[in-house]
């Protein structure tokens, strides 16, 4: 086949690079020349995705994926077009279409017949049929469901594992109507391996989720369900803070009972995706009561982590802290919606003087972020923002003069810390 791969992001790539890998011809189509010249020299445009920098000079070598910046071009050469371009929110909640609008009007001027449209961006319930289909049919002349096919399929990939997750986990399809379902399925079979898996309903695979809104729905369901379980277990763990108790233990029980999945409790909900997707689910169902309070509890946390420093440390006025990690997870360079970010802010409001430093940060890319780098200053506290590898084996000998450690994520370890005092959520 040829595909037409649109947005080379961290997810865009890993599956142009997959699709490739089966023998496919492949064209990436981005905005950013940098990273189409990058590609085009197979040289992976960002660090830390497993695999792909090997997979992605394999297929360039082989002359099976190419990036260009002219997506109507590379539409219009192409028997199925998948679009994995970002969706923003803003702080109401309020989706930002602006870049898949654009992209989508691109693709409509390269859409010619009996092409198949499938987009795996995270959208709000109705946008494949509502906007995506009009917005196609206007620009090219074409009628959806007649002379192409139109499908979401919700890309459920994590950051840094793309190549493994795309094996593990079904690949949900929805069709704006039963031919484009099947067009969808029979795509997706032939780009895509699966591992087997004893655990699921029916085998792992393509499945068809019977329409575009049902698989909307399923991706916001289970983005949404991670964090209203994540804010029942940050509640959970602020009360057993306040009695004692350490959650982690009380949780490790619950979950040794087969109906019991509690997250754990952290500092921060950061990424892509699960600060956002319960948003996109309340912008269409604003009466969801639950999510709504998780978020708001979640979005909180490093507001408290910031109480427990200065119950700990007392008074922050002009106290140095460091802030132990931007990405808003370990491992991963990517501080799309960071606990970096809120608790920095807080720090400032309580007085306190914030650094941040970070193993996949350099100064300058930290001061680019807009967050004050450290360059050795000496600091009083320190705050564990990310959960990076290099944390477990932290000790007070790397921060001499922090009299005191909120670990936002459990990574130190308490006996290297015994000599100070080591402050956790939820004990």
């Amino acid at each position: 086949m040829d595909i037409c791969v649109v947005a080379l992001g961290k997810i865009g790539l890993p599956l142009a690079v997959q699709f490739a890998s089966k023998g496919h011809r492949v064209v990436g189509a981005d905005v950013n020349a940098a990273v189409v010249d990058l590609v085009n020299r197979g040289e992976e445009p960002f660090p830390g995705e497993a695999h792909l920098g090997e997979k992605l000079r394999e297929v360039v070598a082989a002359g099976l994926l190419s990036a260009t910046t002219n997506t109507a071009d590379a539409v219009s050469r192409s028997e199925t077009v998948v679009l994995v371009v970002p969706l923003f929110v803003d702080g109401e909640g309020t989706p930002d279409f602006g870049w898949m609008d654009d992209a989508t009007a691109a693709v409509a001027r390269g859409l010619r017949p009996g092409t198949l449209v499938s987009y795996e961006t995270t959208l709000p319930v109705g946008t494949t049929r509502n906007r995506w289909a009009p917005m196609l049919e206007e620009g090219s002349g074409l009628r959806a469901g007649e002379d192409f096919s139109l499908v979401f399929s919700p890309e459920r990939v994590l950051t840094g594992r793309v190549f493994a997750d795309l094996r593990r986990y079904p690949k949900l399809v929805g069709g704006t109507d039963r031919a484009s379902a099947e067009r969808g399925i029979a795509f997706y079979e032939a780009v895509l391996d699966f591992d087997e898996r004893e655990d699921l309903p029916r085998p792992n695979g393509v499945w068809d989720l019977g329409s575009a809104e049902a698989a909307e729905l399923a991706k916001l369901a289970e983005t949404t369900y991670r964090d209203v379980n994540i804010g029942l277990a940050n509640q959970f763990a602020r009360y057993a803070g306040s009695i004692g108790v350490d959650v982690d233990l009380v949780i490790d029980a619950c979950n040794s009972q087969p109906y019991s999945h509690i997250h754990r409790p952290g500092i921060a909900v950061g990424g892509h995706c699960i600060p956002v997707y319960p948003r996109l689910y309340l912008w269409n169902d604003p009466e969801a009561t639950v999510v709504r309070a998780a978020r708001e509890a979640n979005a909180a946390m490093p507001s408290y982590a910031v109480d427990l420093l200065a119950a700990a440390q007392g008074d922050l006025t002009g106290v140095p802290v460091l802030v132990l990690g931007a990405a808003y997870r370990g491992g991963v360079k990517e501080t799309a919606f960071s606990g970096v970010f809120p608790l920095v802010e807080e720090l400032r409001r309580r007085g306190a003087t914030p650094y941040v430093s970070d193993p996949m940060y350099d100064v300058a890319e930290l001061e680019a972020l807009g967050l004050p780098a450290h360059r050795g200053e000496d600091v009083a506290a320190a705050v564990v923002q990310a959960d990076h590898a290099e944390y477990r084996s932290l000790t007070p000998a790397d921060l001499p003069g922090v009299e005191v450690l909120v670990d936002g994520r459990r990574v130190t370890d308490p006996a290297a810390w015994a000599s100070r005092r080591r402050v956790v959520i939820g004990a």
